[in-house]
């Protein structure tokens, strides 16, 4: 294979024919350098430091990014600078290892702080065994999915992030064609997302309300849409494809088209105080923004919840096999022998995986019930099954959205988690804030299995497209999850001394905040919205009766509209250069040219959004906000066409190779 030739085989991302077999770059039957000194060493780097960059932006931005695109990076530029030959392996093992920062920081600054915001103290310890239980929890509960999602599955779902990543870590060992395109886009969607971002040279969103007949429409209608402009969200579109970003965004227009307005229109000059939170705004008075976050947000996590039980339910066959190996194993005598899979298809044993998670179970059970957490055995025992059941349940549930769309529900799902846990915990006693202290640990734990386990699977499908070893992924996976844990929690530890989470001078920390607002009146007597969750659910059960994939619909009405819309208009682009040509093999040359655009586009952009947010961190003033302020959406149209023509035309203007 000639190096200028390197890239993964056209059947890398398409639903295979029958009888036809996925052959990795990295051959099954040879073996290449993985775990190595340089490579382990250079991944636990990479957690510290983007463990403690992420969580300190996080939470004072309120900007949690995505490691793995810059770690990915970073690894290909070290080989490169190193001179190391056969790199691609060990530049896996850096990604996957590293990329345990951003996993335990989105668990834990999304549930944690929360503690701090409830008036309520807790050690360095309790923090520290919530991130690292549940982060070895959520790889230990995916394993058993491995195959489902990143073998079975092939070709049925994009893998977004997965795509941007490969792309990244194969033109980086490879050069030629592929790289130059890969770094240009970079270069391109990183300056375009930088100047946004950085500069305010132009409007970050375009909302319909840009004009004034918009504005009036959202003020009396409460009928707004919005479109975010960057390069990466663009490049994410494009990605997802046609047919998942459509089926998005239909759950975005139900929401922000049909049930905020009717909202308006049935209830709005009622005061709806569904949570016991102190509304005192009545829905009329709202803008649309508002309503979707405090009451049409709900409907989509509900949504997300039923389509995920929809799902448990649909892959049971898939969980029956998983715990017919485990017992299969178990059962079997000494002197059986397993006949061994190849290397590329090689798991931990399922006798290790059992173990582990009982053992890791134990643990969490120790800590509820010893570690100060709840007041009794009970109560720990009852915690235990809330965190178990969960996190198992929902780990498919993480899988499959990143599968989808490239971004994990876990806010949501964690929010879902909190309730039903604040519920229970008061059924059996605990209230106030020993309860308050006990929901938000338990919701750490599931927040960072749930969170774990949507980024391993992204790991997962990059060592399988690539070739790598499973095996070596899933065992060094957690030394990533414990230096992580430990350092996200001595960074949280050392900000709140610094900042804290409340008062005029305090943190952002916008997730935390919410889960808080959730838990206070749950512990005091309130009440869930469970009307629009049931809305959300029988939503997701009807949609499924008609074959419409629920979970995607879900996830439309939960993210804000202005990251859906992207999405459609990067799958149409990718529609559009993918079926121009009567020549198939046109046709696929321009959507790999276009792919390798979009992965440019992510990791520019992912890359960029690192500086600029720690450019923010450093309250840079730049002379270009009151320019934003005033034409900044309108500006915005021009830089936003002029990149879709870049992305379509480059794309259109590839060559089929000889």
């Amino acid at each position: 294979m000639g190096k200028d030739k390197l890239s993964l085989p056209e059947n890398a991302q398409r639903e295979l024919k029958p009888g036809e077999e996925y052959k990795p770059l990295l051959k099954p039957e040879s073996t290449f350098p993985e775990v190595t000194p340089y490579s382990v060493i250079m991944g636990i780097v990479m957690v510290v430091l983007f463990s403690a960059a992420a969580a300190y932006l996080g939470l004072k931005v309120g900007q949690v990014f995505e490691a793995a695109i810059p770690i990915a990076i970073i690894a290909v530029g070290m080989s490169g600078a190193l001179g190391k030959k056969g790199a691609l392996g060990q530049n896996v093992i850096i990604q996957s290892i590293g990329g345990c920062s951003g996993a335990i920081v989105a668990g834990a600054i999304f549930t944690l702080p929360a503690i701090y915001i409830l008036g309520i103290e807790v050690d360095f310890w309790k923090m520290l065994l919530s991130s690292l239980l549940g982060g070895v929890l959520g790889i230990l509960f995916l394993i058993p999915f491995r195959k489902y999602f990143v073998k079975e599955m092939h070709g049925k779902y994009p893998f977004p992030e997965a795509t941007a990543t490969t792309q990244v870590l194969i033109s980086g060992e490879s050069g030629g064609k592929g790289a130059k395109t890969l770094i240009i886009s970079g270069l391109i969607g990183g300056l375009y997302d930088f100047i946004v971002a950085t500069f305010g040279a132009w409007a970050e969103t375009i909302s319909t309300t840009v004009m004034g007949i918009g504005q009036t429409v959202a003020d009396k209608a409460k009928v707004v849409l919005k479109l975010n402009t960057g390069a990466a969200v663009l490049g994410l579109g494009y990605i997802v494809g046609l047919k998942y970003a459509f089926i998005i965004c239909c759950g975005s227009f139900l929401v922000w088209l049909v049930i905020i307005p009717l909202m308006n229109l049935i209830l709005g000059g009622s005061v709806i105080d569904l949570m016991n939170t102190g509304v005192t705004m009545t829905i009329g008075e709202m803008s649309p923004e508002q309503i979707f976050k405090d009451y049409a947000r709900h409907i989509g996590i509900g949504g997300i919840a039923t389509a995920g039980i929809i799902g448990i339910i649909k892959s049971f066959g898939v969980i029956r096999s998983a715990v017919g190996l485990a017992v299969k194993e178990f059962s079997r005598k000494g002197g059986d022998k397993a006949e061994k899979p190849v290397r590329t298809d090689e798991d931990l044993p399922m006798k290790t995986i059992v173990t582990a998670i009982a053992i890791t179970l134990l643990a969490v059970f120790a800590f509820f019930a010893f570690g100060g957490v709840v007041n009794n055995v009970w109560q720990a025992l009852i915690a235990l099954v809330v965190v178990a059941v969960i996190s198992f349940l929902f780990t498919t549930v993480a899988a499959n959205a990143i599968a989808i769309v490239g971004s994990n529900p876990v806010s949501g799902m964690t929010l879902m988690t909190l309730i039903l846990a604040s519920l229970v915990l008061v059924a059996v006693g605990l209230n106030g804030n020993a309860g308050m202290a006990a929901a938000v640990i338990i919701g750490g734990v599931v927040c960072t299995a749930l969170s774990m386990a949507g980024s391993f699977i992204t790991d997962l499908k990059i060592g399988y497209w690539i070739g790598t070893t499973p095996k070596k992924q899933e065992g060094w996976k957690f030394l990533g999850t414990a230096v992580a844990a430990a350092t996200v929690c001595g960074v949280m530890l050392i900000l709140n001394k610094t900042y804290g989470f409340t008062g005029s001078e305090a943190l952002v920390a916008p997730q935390a905040n919410a889960m808080a607002a959730v838990i206070r009146p749950m512990m005091n007597g309130g009440g869930a919205p469970w009307l629009l969750y049931g809305i959300g659910a029988l939503i997701a059960v009807i949609l499924t009766l008609f074959k419409v994939p629920a979970l995607a619909f879900a996830l439309g009405m939960f993210i804000p509209i202005d990251l859906n819309l992207p999405l459609l208009v990067g799958g149409a682009i990718s529609w559009y250069v993918g079926s121009r040509s009567k020549d198939k093999a046109l046709n696929t040359a321009r959507t790999e040219k276009g792919t390798l655009i979009a992965s440019g586009f992510i990791a520019g952009g992912a890359l960029m959004g690192v500086v600029s947010a720690i450019l923010k961190f450093a309250n840079v003033d730049w002379f270009m906000t009151a320019w934003n302020e005033h034409w900044g959406e309108a500006v915005a149209i021009l830089p936003l066409l002029g990149i879709i023509f870049f992305m379509t035309r480059s794309a259109m203007n590839a060559k089929v190779e000889e």
